[in-house]
């Protein structure tokens, strides 16, 4: 590492034990009980992961579109200063005998486990705090999605800027997007009938599985759940991050490719759809899963969200190598044009795209395509369509 790279990781290192310090001190005096939050995990040949945090029960509302800036800003600093339960132990009753787990210094939970017997599609896991720190008994169901024999492919999904709109690449704009607004006032992208189409598949009842690998932090995990089923977004494992103080925090690399390849190891008989955009680092991402898992891709679509030069060199990047996998992808600042695309593979139903253009339609507004929401004014970026058998115009 250089000067700079050792000088920011005693800097994280020092902030992250000042702040377990002061979290400490905060639990002697706090006396907010403790409970498990279940993320949504999945599961396969017998196996499942499974995914939950132990921390305060900070007794949060459920969003109204009505609530006020103030409000919202209150219940999202309550998500963010929520303090864990370090190394708390956790029993999943199971078939097979009880488990015991050991949480991690920030609370969380991610094991595998043994569950010969689950059955395709939705189930639970039951996890029960066994911490004597806790004052209070806490248990919860965490769900975990186990694909059904009908699945023809996977989707694999960004989060931000990609599904709900976040404004990553303008930092005062995203901290007000993320403190002052609620899981029922966010706004989206119109990807819903797509997404919609995606998990039904041509026949209308593949149910393909979809994941969701974001950037944003476990804290937001509640709202990021209440704004897909707000949206009529077909639920998933959302797989976000700890935001500790580090150097990782400063790349999406390995997280993101982390859990992807994970997922693609885990449901080894399926190809996979990748989404996502131009505003982070995802073209990066892709390019490296593209490379080492040339025949699992079936393609990968990429909003346009960025239209600066600095960015074409990475999709450029990203569309040679998925040429040279054999695989396609679409380069678009609106979903119909991917959509369009898996339609013509036989990916989703035609039927869905009068849908899926209305929704288009809505979200440029009246204003016509620069009035796209999320996508910041620049030189225009021309549809970019890497596949042997289509060029864009086909897609029109």
């Amino acid at each position: 590492m250089s000067w700079h790279d050792e000088l920011r990781e005693l800097a994280a290192s020092l902030g992250s034990g000042i702040r377990r310090g002061a979290d400490s001190l905060e639990r002697l005096v706090d006396r907010d009980p403790y409970h498990i939050v279940g993320y949504r995990g999945y599961g396969a040949g017998g196996r499942a992961l499974v995914l939950g945090r132990v921390l305060e029960h900070e007794g949060l509302a459920l969003p109204e579109p009505g609530h006020s800036k103030l409000r919202n800003l209150l219940a999202m600093l309550k998500r963010l200063e929520s303090d864990p339960l370090p190394l708390a132990r956790v029993k999943a009753p199971l078939p097979e005998g009880d488990r015991e787990f050991v949480a991690d210094d920030e609370g969380f939970l991610r094991e595998w486990i043994d569950l010969p017997t689950t059955e395709p599609g939705w189930s639970t896991v039951r996890l029960e705090l066994a911490d004597r720190r806790a004052d209070v008994p806490s248990a919860v169901e965490a769900p975990i999605l186990v694909p059904l024999p009908s699945a023809a492919y996977g989707v694999i999904s960004d989060m931000d800027d990609t599904v709900i709109q976040s404004e990553v690449t303008n930092f005062l704009r995203a901290a007000r997007i993320v403190l002052l607004e609620n899981a029922l006032t966010r706004l989206p992208f119109g990807v819903a009938g797509f997404y919609r189409a995606l998990a039904a598949g041509s026949t209308g009842c593949s149910a393909n599985p979809i994941f969701y690998v974001s950037s944003s932090p476990w804290n937001l995990y509640d709202v990021i759940m209440e704004f897909l089923e707000a949206q009529g977004i077909p639920l998933g494992p959302a797989l976000l991050r700890d935001w500790d103080l580090g150097l990782s925090l400063l790349s999406n690399v390995s997280h993101k490719g982390g859990h992807i390849r994970e997922i693609l190891q885990t449901f080894s008989s399926l190809p996979f759809i990748l989404i996502g955009d131009t505003a982070q680092e995802d073209p990066e991402i892709y390019t490296e899963i593209v490379t080492a898992h040339p025949d699992r891709v079936l393609a990968v679509y990429i909003r346009n969200v960025r239209p600066h030069p600095e960015r074409s060199a990475a999709v450029q990047q990203l569309a040679r190598r998925v040429a040279q996998a054999g695989s396609s992808l679409v380069l678009a600042d609106d979903t119909l044009t991917a959509a369009s695309h898996a339609a013509v593979h036989g990916w989703i139903s035609r039927e869905a795209l009068p849908e899926i253009g209305e929704e288009k339609r809505a979200d440029e507004g009246a204003g016509g395509k620069e009035a796209s929401p999320g996508v910041e004014k620049g030189e225009p970026v021309p549809t970019l369509v890497v596949d042997p058998d289509l060029k864009a115009a086909d897609l029109e």
